[in-house]
């Protein structure tokens, strides 16, 4: 399905098209609209330098500088994988998931309403107009709590001009204008279409001899249907992602690294850096993040309740832990989906080069957030991992969450906030717990054996690159062995063949911890897990799957935690509890 739009100027332009000077009396008879709006669009048309009118006694005429033809969009066929409707203010959008023979991988297509060729022209000029009418402040631009006003506050000037240009429009089709008008002068154009859709992870251009490319969560990298005229196109997006994010890029700074004020990460390079063309990759915000009943759910299967349960059981005992894996393995995904476990009594400070971590509401009260920025073009202001971790410290945090740990200087000071009794958590690339052990006790990182002490458990993610399925491969505890040996004591892997989890030894270090630190017996500490088992289970087939409605079962759980055992073993309804 697809919508066209035919406007007023459209019907004035086709009907003037190859007639040499027209009369606006007889026009205003033919197409039935009054001379003052007839007179105020012609005059729109001259500014726009699409016609010229000619005024004369008693007679103003106009003339059409140059016809447009209407260029026909080429609809694909091919086999329907799979479809679905989006909308963005008020654009309809429509997806087509294709596999076509000749290409070896689906294409991914994307339709929306269809402008008559004299509107798409005279679009420009309204985008001119809303640039002269919005004044921006340099703090509307680069705030980016101040974003969503912005973009409601350039809505309602191009909703306002829209009216006003189309006045024979109804109000559904002047919506749509609206926002197709916004899109271009305050989004990124036609791109914007596809960041609405929440199942793309990256959207690549690669010049403009080649189409967008996206990343779908089910289907993998797909080929667009979208396709870039020239490397100006691209540039111009490139620099308008830049002027929001107070990043510049041009002949001098042909590689920028830029944030959207939604937290999108954007990469961009210009030719001949790239030889190919201009490229923008941008790295998409997860807007509807994992979480732990997901993980443990019959649809991703990435761990089983009682590994849960155990990794609830140290969260909540403030157990450090590292999450490992390949790229793309789910270890960002796992730490947010841990995050969402911690007491509401605990002051959390997040350390981040991208906005990934996302806290359900009840712990953002005492939730710091602390972000990376690279520095100037003249090599002043940056502010890096270690800057800011070193920083944190000093905010007396009860828990420090680290997106990632890439240099030897960074790993020192978490394990020395490890070791100075702060919960900390992070990620690193490694596909084994011992990789993780020979890659901290070995250069780059050489962390000594009685610093390493402090961590406690080492999660490994795994992705299988044929099937994209992501698991948890293995839940290891780290102890230290007689001679002051590092030592792993693997507590659950998972099996390939059979996909199956299995428990491989008991645990021996978190059990001694919650003995010291808690005072728990190893009954209780292993009724805590069953407990904590049950509840999982109960928010698993009551559909308690999103960040913040998790986040209500925490915040009870924490203040009164038998009326939440008692309601998972009668299986009541959480709502009549929360």
């Amino acid at each position: 399905m697809e919508i066209s739009i035919s406007t007023n100027v459209d019907l004035i332009c086709k009907a003037i098209q190859n007639k040499g000077e027209v009369d606006l009396s007889l026009l205003s008879k033919q197409l039935k609209m009054s001379m003052k709006d007839l007179i105020r669009i012609a005059e729109s048309l001259e500014d726009a330098e699409m016609a010229e009118v000619r005024k004369g006694i008693g007679r103003t005429t106009i003339e059409l500088k140059k016809a447009i033809s209407e260029e026909p969009v080429p609809k694909l066929e091919g086999k329907v994988v799979s479809k679905y409707d989006l909308e963005l203010h008020n654009v309809p959008i429509y997806v087509r998931i294709l596999d076509m023979k000749e290409d070896p991988i689906f294409i991914y297509e994307l339709r929306t309403v269809k402008l008559g060729p004299y509107t798409t022209e005279y679009m420009e000029y309204l985008q001119e107009i809303i640039a002269k009418r919005i004044v921006l402040e340099p703090s509307e631009i680069i705030d980016q709590r101040k974003a969503m006003l912005l973009e409601d506050k350039f809505y309602r000037a191009c909703l306002k001009l829209s009216k006003e240009s189309f006045p024979y429009l109804d109000d559904s089709a002047v919506k749509i204008i609206a926002g197709i008008l916004l899109h271009e002068v305050y989004g990124l154009g036609k791109m914007e279409l596809l960041m609405r859709d929440d199942m793309l992870e990256e959207i690549v251009i690669n010049g403009s001899y080649e189409p967008v490319v996206v990343y779908h969560k089910k289907y993998g990298w797909l080929k667009t249907n979208i396709v870039f005229k020239n490397e100006e196109e691209i540039y111009n997006i490139a620099t308008q992602i830049g002027r929001k994010a107070g990043k510049e890029i041009n002949v001098m700074n042909p590689i920028m690294d830029a944030h959207l004020p939604n937290g999108d990460r954007v990469n961009a390079s210009l030719f001949p850096i790239s030889a190919y063309g201009d490229t923008i990759t941008i790295r998409r915000f997860v807007r509807e993040p994992w979480t732990i009943v997901d993980f443990i759910s019959e649809e991703l299967n990435t761990m089983s309740v009682d590994m849960a349960a155990l990794l609830w059981q140290a969260m909540q005992y403030e157990m450090n832990m590292l999450i490992v894996g390949g790229t793309a393995s789910g270890k960002t995904s796992m730490l947010n989906t841990l995050c969402a476990l911690i007491p509401p009594t605990n002051r959390i400070i997040t350390i981040e080069d991208t906005r990934e971590i996302s806290l359900p509401e009840y712990l953002k009260y005492n939730w710091v957030p602390l972000v990376t920025r690279s520095a100037s073009a003249e090599g002043k202001g940056g502010i890096d991992m270690l800057d800011l971790m070193v920083s944190s410290l000093r905010m007396r945090p009860d828990r420090v969450i680290v997106g990632e740990v890439r240099r030897r200087e960074e790993a020192e000071v978490m394990f020395e906030a490890m070791h100075t009794g702060h919960a900390v958590y992070s990620t690193l690339h490694a596909d084994t717990g011992d990789q993780v052990m020979r890659r901290l006790i070995n250069p780059p990182f050489s962390i000594p054996n009685t610093e390493l002490e402090s961590l406690h458990l080492i999660v490994v993610m795994y992705r299988d690159r044929r099937t994209g399925r992501r698991r948890v491969y293995e839940i290891d505890e780290v102890n230290l062995g007689v001679g002051g040996e590092i030592n792993l004591n693997r507590i659950y892997r998972w099996r390939a063949r059979t996909d199956q989890f299995e428990k491989v030894n008991e645990s021996t270090r978190i059990f001694g911890e919650l003995s010291l630190h808690a005072g728990m017996s190893i009954e209780d500490i292993i009724s805590d897990i069953e407990d904590k088992a049950k509840v999982l289970n109960w928010m698993r087939e009551h559909k308690v799957n999103s960040v913040d409605k998790i986040g209500s079962v925490m915040a009870v759980f924490y203040k009164n935690p038998e009326k939440i055992i008692k309601a998972a073993a009668k299986g009541v309804k959480p709502e009549t509890i929360l």
